[in-house]
């Protein structure tokens, strides 16, 4: 579980987001793309535009939660991608 980026490498553009299981909200993300109804419409234009080879999926933090401890893991999450976006360009986020 992290928060990970999908990056235009045509313009460098990134979209942010979390997951508890990244690998399934990326495949979730690659198939809204490639049907051409993802929510973020600037993210669907420049997929559309440039294609799938000019993406990438990053994982940029992973949340380690050690054995035993009790914690909101999405609250987390949020917490981390707010810290990962405040790091950030925001003119390159989509």
């Amino acid at each position: 579980m992290g928060v990970f980026q999908i990056k235009n490498i045509s313009n460098n553009r990134v979209f942010i987001d979390n997951s508890l299981d990244m690998e399934s909200k990326w495949n979730r993300h690659k198939m809204e793309l490639k049907f051409g109804n993802h929510r973020n419409k600037d993210l669907q234009t420049d997929w559309n535009m440039y294609g799938e080879e000019n993406f990438t999926f990053e994982v940029l933090s992973e949340l380690k939660i050690e054995e035993g401890v009790k914690i909101n893991c999405n609250s987390e999450l949020n917490t981390l991608q707010d810290i990962v976006v405040l790091e950030l360009d925001k003119r390159n986020l989509y």
